[in-house]
């Protein structure tokens, strides 16, 4: 039974309009301020902030940089406003500087909280919005190579800082016994390996050991292969699993899945493929989101879900349903017991989650 409709408006309270005028308002100040977090990245406006290590004056900053003083004026007071940089009103002219933990977020490249990956595929990202009216009609969306090179430049820049601090120091040897079966030599796959970052610490750390990364992204597996060049680690390789599958044989020691399983078209088979490609004592080290398993324990718990969600639409769940009948997880869409369940029909007999903390992943240990 349908309501009808009435021509009768309901009263508006004054109060209760004006603030919910200021949430939605404080949405786009959010939006437009991450635009200005990615040209102060982008312009090297808070590298050159970060290794003053003190205070300076818009003009100085845009002296440094060879920018424009106007400009960069502008941009400070945004960044100023929305309390990213810290100002110093003396008497003669305002002041800037980047405290410590902004620093480390927003100028340090090798600190594990450097957070500008994100910030650097933005337009990218929100380029997106204009294809995705489309994609709500169709039901198609669109994988990660339609955020073209800096896209995958932006989920290098995104993951690797952790990675570099914490795979070989606090991630294989949460896994008992790993460490010492890849020092003696070990066949690994690392699916979904973008860049190659982690794949290629891994063949660096054990020469002894071969490492293959799989993607289906042709910017991302270019950058993996100019950096294998680069750094010259000769037990790693790259592949596309479209042309060069994974093996079925049960001959791999390890396989990796870095934040990838949730944006697979079909998450389910990948998981099989996994299954048949491990030796009967090999390991699976699944890394995904950290899900709850209801909407509302996750917007009761999870202060970002409304930014996880969006980039899902944008990102993750886009790319999951980047073919017909593709399973369209999504960014929060793997919670445990979703991955214990599907691991368990793809034939694996144990699962594990690790002791290990980390502000957005969840680790588990999974074997046949």
């Amino acid at each position: 039974m349908t309501t009808a409709p009435t021509d009768r408006a309901e009263p508006i309270d004054p109060d209760k309009l004006r603030m919910f005028t200021f949430l939605v308002f404080s949405k786009l100040e959010g939006a437009v301020t991450a635009g200005m977090i990615h040209l102060g990245d982008r312009l090297g406006l808070y590298a050159e902030l970060g290794a003053i290590g003190g205070f300076l004056t818009s003009d100085e900053l845009a002296a440094r940089l060879g920018l424009h003083p106007r400009w960069v004026q502008e941009w400070i007071h945004n960044q100023a406003a929305a309390r990213i940089v810290d100002v110093r009103h003396d008497a003669d002219a305002d002041r800037y500087t980047l405290g410590p933990e902004a620093k480390v977020v927003l100028a340090d490249e090798n600190h594990p909280a450097f957070a500008m990956g994100m910030f650097h595929r933005l337009p990218q990202t929100m380029n997106s919005l204009h294809v995705l009216p489309e994609s709500f009609r169709t039901g198609l969306g669109h994988d990660y190579d339609s955020h073209g090179p800096d896209g995958a430049v932006g989920i290098e820049r995104s993951f690797e800082p952790w990675s570099r601090h914490h795979l070989l120091a606090t991630v294989l040897p949460a896994i008992d016994g790993l460490p010492e079966r890849l020092a003696e030599g070990a066949r690994v796959a690392d699916i979904g390996c973008g860049a190659g970052g982690a794949a290629i610490r891994m063949a660096s750390a054990f020469p002894k050991s071969q490492v293959v990364g799989y993607d289906i992204s042709r910017f991302a597996l270019e950058r993996a292969a100019d950096r294998k060049s680069r750094d010259s680690v000769p037990n790693v390789e790259f592949r596309d699993p479209r042309r060069d599958p994974l093996p079925e044989d049960a001959s791999l020691d390890l396989v990796t899945a870095f934040d990838c399983i949730h944006d697979m078209t079909h998450p389910q088979e990948v998981m099989g493929s996994i299954r048949r490609s491990l030796k009967d004592d090999g390991t699976w080290l699944l890394v995904d989101i950290k899900a709850l398993d209801t909407f509302e324990e996750t917007i009761r718990k999870n202060p970002m879900a409304s930014l996880m969600y969006g980039i899902s639409v944008m990102s993750c769940m886009s790319s999951a349903m980047s073919v017909s009948g593709g399973a369209g997880l999504g960014t929060l869409g793997l919670p445990e017991s979703k991955a214990r369940r599907m691991a368990a029909e793809a034939g694996f007999t144990r699962f594990r989650r690790l002791e290990i903390e980390h502000s957005l992943n969840a680790f588990y240990e999974i074997r046949p």
